[in-house]
């Protein structure tokens, strides 16, 4: 172990959405919404939906190979996989297994990790402590979902949130003036019952009955899921900032769990931010949980919108309740 903590950063991004698009038009047809209300109460056009037979492991797999290939790094380079989710493919295993073996990535750790949307910066984080210390030198962060599997198609006010999606990064050491510049994980363990699948694991075991009252799909308390999303998107914000001695006109990009254009709206408002200097993919993908930083991180940094020296704020909400958030400069590639 190193006598002094190590910096670390971004090596590489990848993301992947399935082909298939389900607009609101098209939600319509399923149950009693319309275009026009999902627009107005979300921002949502449309999400992806992943095609009969994918799940999870897969589309973050598929992820996991765009970033490492964009950071150079070999599958037999990995020390670590985190899989971030909360519709992973089966109670055991691990998810993370799956992809370590379609990824050949035999020298690698592996294990999933559940904090609903706020999963990947709970991730990110983790892995930041893995680098510091030494420990390891190269850890895949994936955030992936296949939400459609999980949801009621029945319940006009959930399934007209989520999408299905991946993103991934390569964590590794950056020099000393880049990287993770500080991290903030919190949970308000009382509000768990906001939002929740209540059947399916040891408390409330599968069934007949809990398969015919759908138990097995998300439930979720809208409107305190929305209040505590828009107090703690700010909290955690400007707690990130205070421990990485930046100032709100330092931040070059934030980008926030995709939930809700009205939270995203509101945090950029009390930030003082203008929305150009925000990542928005929420009316293109929906809310698609633990994927939806890493795939609007990538989808930035692949179209030129993040350079190097760029600091960037990622902070999420989810489940739990959850919230957290990484502060990062983005790291110069050709150095």
């Amino acid at each position: 172990m190193p006598n002094h903590l190590i910096r670390a950063g971004i090596l590489g991004v990848g993301s992947y959405v399935p082909e298939r698009i389900l607009t609101n038009k098209e939600l319509e047809k399923i149950v009693d919404t319309s275009d026009e209300w999902i627009k107005s109460r979300t921002g949502i056009k449309e999400r992806r939906i992943a095609e009969p037979g994918k799940s999870t492991s897969d589309l973050a797999t598929i992820a996991s190979r765009r970033a490492l290939e964009h950071a150079g790094i070999k599958p037999e380079e990995l020390d670590l996989i985190i899989l971030t989710t909360c519709s992973k493919d089966m109670i055991i295993p691990a998810g993370a297994c799956l992809v370590q073996q379609e990824l050949g990535a035999t020298k690698a750790g592996a294990f999933d990790l559940e904090a609903g949307c706020s999963g990947f910066v709970y991730g990110l984080s983790i892995a930041t402590q893995f680098i510091a210390t030494g420990a390891m030198k190269h850890v895949l962060v994936i955030g992936s979902e296949v939400l459609s599997k999980v949801v009621n198609w029945d319940d006009r006010n959930t399934c007209v949130l989520f999408g299905d999606g991946a993103g991934a990064v390569v964590v590794g050491p950056v020099s000393s003036d880049e990287g993770v510049l500080a991290s903030k994980l919190s949970a308000e363990g009382a509000g768990w019952e906001h939002l929740y699948i209540p059947a399916g694991g040891s408390k409330m075991p599968a069934d007949p009955v809990t398969v015919e009252k759908k138990l097995h799909y998300i439930h979720m308390n809208g409107k305190e899921v929305f209040r505590y999303a828009v107090r703690v998107m700010e909290e955690a914000s400007l707690t990130l900032l205070k421990a990485a001695n930046l100032e709100l006109s330092d931040i070059d990009l934030l980008i926030p769990h995709q939930a809700n254009m009205r939270i995203i709206e509101h945090a950029a408002k009390k930030l003082r931010l203008p929305m150009d200097k925000v990542a928005v993919n929420l009316d293109r993908y929906g809310n698609t949980s633990s994927a939806s930083i890493p795939i609007a991180l990538a989808e930035a940094v692949h179209s030129g919108r993040v350079k190097a020296g760029d600091n960037l704020v990622m902070v999420a909400f989810g489940a739990g309740l959850t919230s957290g958030g990484v502060v990062l400069k983005w790291r110069d590639r050709e150095g």
